[in-house]
């Protein structure tokens, strides 16, 4: 018996990976988070599939349906959204199988900056712009956030933020972030990436919250800031550059220097 944790993607249901669609129709329990995982991919489950919604569960409640599943031998599909390795709740499951000896395997699904980045048809990381994406959050009601990771930190490097389960503290992020990037620093609010309801409101720091305010958005949103997500001008990469000589390109005698850089 084996649990399997499997990220689910941002929402649409064929983008979950081939993987994590095989292992949900094999597993005769699945185990999701009804609140945020849409409906759609439990058409993978087997139509006998014990289905449970773990969004009203505690912690001991989804442990205690784990032992249950061990002790009748059947693997269990554990169904989270977007990927496992971000803000996933996954950690502290995975410490209570090992309690009981119970394995457990790790499926990656798209992850919802990926998604979000996809709906707004831009790249995050531009050269000479930003080459850095964070990932964070700001301290909510499950888990404070440290003392060194906070948005002015991140935003002092002037990399591309990607704020998750935030949207109720926007002005807080404008507050932190607008004496570093600027007024007029581009930013995103993408709302249920990939899900039939998605939309997205562009602005910038100074015009964000008053676009909220009148289109509001009380969960599943993500907060992006940075001016790669400007369209202007920027310079355009060596890596296809007719000059450019690298391994899979042909041209003349290379240096050492050059045969040791990318």
């Amino acid at each position: 018996m084996t649990v399997h944790f499997i990220g689910a993607g941002p929402g649409a249901a064929d983008l979950i990976t081939i993987r994590g669609r095989d292992l949900l129709a094999r597993c005769p329990v699945c185990l999701y988070a009804g609140s945020i995982v849409p409906p759609g991919l439990l058409a993978y489950c087997p139509a006998e599939a014990r289905l449970v919604d773990t969004a009203p569960m505690t912690l001991d409640q989804i442990e205690a349906e784990y032992v249950a599943a061990q002790a009748r031998g059947e693997d269990v599909a554990r169904l989270h959204s977007g990927d496992l390795s971000v803000f996933s709740a996954v950690a502290e499951q995975i410490r209570r199988l090992r309690r009981h000896g119970i394995p457990y395997t790790l499926t990656p699904g798209v992850p919802a900056f990926a998604a979000a980045a996809a709906a707004l048809g831009h790249e995050l990381t531009v050269p000479e712009v930003a080459q850095s994406v964070v990932l964070t959050r700001v301290s909510g009601r499950a888990s404070a956030m440290p003392p060194k990771e906070t948005l002015a930190a991140f935003g002092a490097t002037g990399a591309t933020l990607a704020v998750h389960l935030a949207i109720h503290a926007l002005d807080h992020i404008v507050a932190e972030l607008t004496p570093l990037y600027g007024a007029d620093c581009p930013v995103a609010v993408v709302v249920r990436a990939t899900w039939p309801e998605e939309r997205i409101l562009r602005g910038t720091l100074g015009s964000i919250v008053a676009q909220l305010a009148a289109d509001p958005a009380e969960r599943t949103a993500l907060v992006l800031v940075g001016r790669a997500l400007a369209d202007g001008d920027f310079r355009e990469s060596a890596l296809y550059d007719p000059d450019y000589r690298r391994r899979f390109r042909p041209g003349g005698p290379r240096s050492s220097d050059e045969l040791q850089s990318p």
